[in-house]
């Protein structure tokens, strides 16, 4: 079962792709965990998702996935349950911006934020769970080890 969990091939493509998704996905987390690149860190970004009514316990897992999701796909290390993670995360934060359309607010005329990068990451998360992390990556080296 280990196996399977970290069975990865040496494909480039989803090296980039882990790689790019956790870059973009970090910044989100540490907004979130360390109040970094203009976040409220983990008390005021608690608050903020219990408040819009998610219980604790998710809240706490949405704001931990993000974080650790995110370097774990940067790293290669437990891609696919960081993948996972992310796209269930991802899954939730859609919900919450369908009323605000497809589309990133990109000239401030809408409401709030689309679900479109929403989307992206559901579909990379999807790919990466599907493929695992490719070249460069923890997970490989461990594979390795298994064998």
């Amino acid at each position: 079962m280990f196996q399977k969990f970290f069975k990865t091939d040496s494909d480039l493509g989803s090296l980039i792709l882990r790689v790019v998704a956790g870059v973009v996905m970090f910044p989100h987390g540490a907004q979130k965990v360390l109040g970094w690149f203009g976040g409220y860190g983990f008390s005021g970004t608690l608050g903020y998702l219990v408040g819009l009514g998610i219980p604790t316990p998710i809240a706490v897992l949405v704001i931990f996935g993000e974080f650790l999701g995110a370097l774990g796909l940067i790293f290669g290390f437990l891609t696919r349950l960081s993948a996972l993670g992310i796209g269930i995360i991802m899954i939730g934060a859609a919900s919450f911006h369908i009323p605000n359309g497809f589309f990133i607010n990109w000239a401030g005329s809408q409401q709030g934020e689309g679900y479109e990068f929403h989307l992206l990451m559901i579909a990379i998360s999807v790919v990466l769970f599907i493929k695992g992390a490719g070249k460069a990556s923890i997970d490989s080296l461990i594979e390795e080890k298994l064998d």
